[in-house]
């Protein structure tokens, strides 16, 4: 029996990197199965993510231990992951569009990870994740008790075991301290490319400017408000004659799309950060 890990790293540009991680696997016995690298030229930054098999004696812990070494050499951020699921909380208010998309994706096989709890400030979407067989959590949010929900949203994240967060389409503001709490491990999804049309109505805004194009962007969640390091975007040409409501419609397919993806590269351990960048192996 084997069993498969994936390895990824980040480390500043030299001589030798890949020979060292090729060396290593060798070594212990693992068959390469997939491996991406970038060279970054501009910053002088390797990125790296490498998939293989190995010995089923062989584990996570024994291979980051054996590693650190070398790592400590190439001055390496890295980290081994055996294929267990990601565990995701979505977060959502009242649109549907998005829940709708990953409960799918999730429920065919093919989202990356699973989907383990909904939370949400209002109730309207209960009947879709219990109809999906995943428990939904009603967490009110007001100013005045803005702390106590988000206290509640850690708690059920550690009750929860849960890996990733994703905002689809949630529409409260997180404080500083929970985006800093979740730093790396959240996941948004914003009505247009950034930066964009903000506030209300947003489609409404992009007709009233005659926009031509419609996108979304999925971005890791930052205490700075829809500026985080960006995963994904999706785009879509429209013109003149479509009404603000057909905008939300293509707007609507765009944000699903770029969303999902963005789980799904985030589960299968594909996003890299590397400052206010994402590099992205697909």
């Amino acid at each position: 029996m084997t069993h498969h890990f994936t390895l990824t790293l980040h480390c500043p540009e030299r001589a030798g990197l890949v020979h060292a991680v090729t060396t290593f696997l060798v070594g212990h016995g693992c068959d390469i199965v997939e491996h991406q690298q970038f060279d970054d030229d501009v910053h002088g930054e390797l990125f790296l993510r490498t998939e293989f098999t190995c010995a089923a004696t062989l584990t996570e812990d024994e291979l980051t231990r054996e590693f650190a070494p070398i790592a400590g050499d190439f001055g390496m951020r890295f980290r081994f992951c055996s294929p267990s699921a990601d565990r995701i909380l979505v977060m959502v208010s009242k649109a549907g569009h998005c829940l709708n998309d990953l409960l799918f994706r999730w429920r065919a096989g093919g989202l990356g990870g699973d989907i383990a709890l909904v939370v949400s400030n209002h109730e309207d979407l209960r009947p879709m994740a219990e109809a999906a067989g995943v428990a939904f959590e009603h967490v009110p949010v007001t100013p005045a008790t803005k702390a106590e929900a988000e206290q509640r949203l850690l708690d059920l994240v550690g009750e929860h075991r849960i890996d990733l967060v994703v905002l689809a389409r949630y529409m409260q503001v997180l404080s500083d301290g929970l985006c800093q709490k979740l730093q790396g491990r959240a996941i948004n999804i914003h009505h247009s490319f950034l930066p964009g049309f903000k506030g209300a109505k947003p489609y409404h805004q992009a007709y009233d400017r005659g926009v031509k194009y419609v996108g979304a962007t999925a971005h890791y969640v930052t205490p700075e408000l829809d500026e985080g390091p960006i995963i994904e975007q999706e785009v879509q040409r429209v013109d003149h004659s479509h009404s603000p409501r057909a905008l939300a419609t293509v707007g609507r397919d765009a944000e699903a799309l770029a969303l999902s993806r963005a789980v799904r590269w985030h589960c299968e351990r594909r996003v890299l950060l590397g400052g206010t960048r994402t590099v992205v192996f697909r």
